[in-house]
């Protein structure tokens, strides 16, 4: 898994023989610099685009292959024993609400899995879209799945890249909701690269350290994706420098004070998504990496109130893994002939089965 955060490759090995799957090991490789520049000028429109993409989207796949097999010899198992990888692909372009939507990840399966030997579960989100969906958010299958609990009504928030949500209904039987609720650490991301060269703001500490700016934070949730209706997906060609720039020409604020104010900017926009969705929720559990920005947590914990927030840790799941797992689990779901989409989240016109696969030299 690379998600839109593109701080690098997230290798998860899966155990799924019993009822309680187990995480046999982990392996992360940030992405190199050179390929992260690239993806990002990738994501945007510009020239010699298709050359670009067709060089990048095997480089990537190289790289998820090296990831698995680093992965492998870390725990000392043999590819032999692998069923398949299930391989997100590094999303370069989603366009759901284009006349004739579209999404795009790189990183060719075949190439994977001619390198690797495994079998190759790919392509997950296209067949969701050719039913009508809008391809993501994929999480919430999963989400139900493993964080299920009859009687309590649940947010599982996930914040990548983007931030997503899905809520569990008390009722087991009742309708699951899901949707993106904009920027996750994207935006947070993207300024604290410019202005300081870094990945990513190290537990909130740049935001930590600046005043929000009230104006600003109220032009930037202005923005109309965030009360337009579910379903709904979004990405960081939306949410893009050239989208924050926009704001910005309309401000005067400090640096420092801009990298606080998109953090409350994340927190807002998740809090007024799960207040107008999930009124009723008992709880936010929460997973991916903005879980260790102390400052986003605290605006978050801040702003729910009384509703307990609590890390997916509680419950037994790294919360820097749960995308990852999802995708092993959703290629689990392709291998045995089961649906991997939820219509109530997506908007498909019935549930599929996702991917595509790619056989490799050891039996599937």
């Amino acid at each position: 898994m690379s998600g839109t955060s593109l701080d690098g490759i997230d290798a998860v090995l899966v155990d799924f023989s019993n009822k309680n799957h187990r995480v046999v090991g982990f392996h992360y490789c940030p992405w190199p610099e050179e390929i992260a520049t690239r993806i990002r000028e990738l994501n945007l429109p510009g020239q010699n685009e298709i050359d670009r993409l067709g060089e990048l989207d095997l480089d990537v796949a190289d790289a998820f292959a090296v990831s698995t097999t680093q992965l492998l010899e870390k725990v000392s198992i043999d590819p032999a024993q692998i069923r398949a990888i299930g391989s997100h692909g590094q999303t370069i372009r989603h366009r759901p609400n284009f006349s004739n939507p579209f999404t795009l990840q790189i990183g060719d399966p075949n190439r994977i899995a001619e390198k690797t030997g495994i079998c190759v579960v790919s392509d997950f989100r296209r067949r969701d879209m050719a039913a009508g969906g809008q391809g993501a958010p994929l999480v919430p299958a999963y989400h139900a799945a493993v964080f299920s609990e009859s009687g309590e009504p649940r947010v599982i928030l996930n914040i990548g890249g983007i931030a997503n949500i899905t809520f569990l209904p008390a009722d087991p039987e009742a309708q699951i909701l899901g949707f993106d609720t904009g920027p996750g650490n994207t935006l947070i991301n993207t300024w604290i690269y410019k202005n300081l060269g870094k990945r990513y703001d190290h537990n909130g500490e740049w935001a930590g350290g600046g005043e929000l700016v009230p104006d600003l934070l109220e032009d930037l949730i202005s923005d109309p994706y965030f009360t337009a209706p579910i379903p709904k997906t979004t990405g960081p060609e939306y949410f893009s420098q050239s989208w924050l720039e926009e704001h910005l020409q309309r401000h005067n604020a400090s640096p420092r004070d801009i990298q606080t104010t998109l953090t409350a900017l994340t927190a807002e926009s998740i809090t007024d998504a799960i207040f107008r969705h999930a009124p009723n929720c008992s709880r936010v559990i929460v997973c991916g990496g903005g879980v260790h920005n102390k400052v986003l947590m605290g605006y978050l914990e801040e702003r729910l109130e009384a509703i307990p927030i609590e890390s997916s840790q509680v419950y037994g799941i790294d919360p820097e893994l749960v995308e990852s797992i999802t995708f092993a689990w959703l290629a689990r779901q392709t291998l045995n002939g089961l649906c991997g989409n939820l219509p109530t989240v997506t908007g498909a016109r019935h549930q599929v089965i996702l991917g595509g696969i790619y056989a490799g030299h050891f039996r599937t």
